[in-house]
């Protein structure tokens, strides 16, 4: 029997961040503000949404026995998600170096630190947990044999399988065979779809579900999302609102799409909730510190 709505398997992450009036050009030296650190890493991110909005969560990942790790641990804690997951040790905490320009756009660089220890062995030693959650959710902050590892152990248990492939890297058949669904924004679709990737949405949704996955979505910012499945597409708008940064916006909307898919929702629901999920996160500055509470949600759209 199924205990925890989700369980999140990934990266737990110190985000550095730096503000800039504008972000550097190749070989270029910019001056920015004070750096502001700040618990993310997608895995971590998305099990904070999913908590914050109500959802009985759980994060596999490891840290460092460090000052970042205890960072991580408490304000995974103190966000409500179940930290029975957390391993600590092999390596330091992953870092993400953020810039973020005046429009709230960013870019990102990842030190994987443990997040690359983060092992098959972890996800076997970890059977109860998978075992225990309706969905469960995963990026590829972690290695890709984890990855599959722990596909392999939610789908034998009867868990919905939803994975965010970012950073974008190929993937085994067996994991895109599982994914319910694939999500993705433009730059994940081209790098998995390759020169023929198409032009849209659509046409990138289309020859994504060709090879493997039983649905897909299709992030595309303030445009909203894109669902698609053997049944057809399906664009789902965005409500209009002044962006101030969009760090961690799309693991607001995987984490909150993979909670309301684990409540039954079915998937145009799903994501029309997550929408308005990542639509909040942006009007606030920061990753976790963005993401809403349910009330939140329902008050701001």
């Amino acid at each position: 029997m199924h205990g925890y709505d989700l369980l999140v398997v990934g990266s737990a992450n110190a985000d550095l961040v730096i503000r800039v009036d504008r972000r550097p050009a190749a070989g270029e030296t910019v001056l920015g503000s004070d750096v502001a650190t700040h618990p993310g890493g997608k895995g971590a991110n998305q099990a904070v949404a999913a908590a914050r909005l109500g959802a009985d969560t759980v994060l596999l990942a490891r840290v460092g026995d460090d000052a970042h790790g205890r960072l991580l641990a408490d304000s995974l804690g103190a966000a409500g998600v179940d930290t029975t997951g957390i391993l600590a040790g092999g390596a330091p905490t992953g870092v993400a170096l953020i810039t973020v320009d005046p429009s709230g756009d960013n870019s990102i660089v990842v030190s994987p630190g443990a997040n690359a220890r983060l092992s098959v062995e972890d996800v076997r030693g970890a059977g109860e947990l998978l075992a225990a959650a309706r969905v469960v959710s995963l990026q590829l902050e972690i290695p890709i044999d984890t990855v599959t590892a722990a596909v392999g152990a939610a789908t034998a248990a009867g868990s919905r399988v939803v994975l965010n492939p970012s950073p974008p890297a190929p993937l085994p058949a067996e994991v895109l065979a599982a994914c319910d669904p694939l999500v993705v924004n433009e730059h994940e679709a081209r790098f998995l779809l390759g020169a023929d990737a198409g032009d849209t949405p659509e046409d990138w949704a289309s020859a994504l579900l060709a090879q493997g996955p039983r649905s897909v979505v299709v992030t595309m910012g303030a445009a909203g999302a894109l669902v698609a499945d053997p049944s057809g597409t399906l664009r789902i708008p965005s409500p209009s609102v002044e962006a101030v940064d969009t760090t961690g916006a799309g693991d607001a909307f995987t984490g909150a799409l993979a909670w309301r898919l684990g409540t039954g929702d079915d998937l145009e629901t799903a994501v029309r909730f997550a929408v308005r999920v990542g639509a909040t996160a942006v009007t606030k500055a920061g990753a976790q510190a963005s993401f809403p509470t349910l009330e939140e949600v329902t008050a701001a759209i």
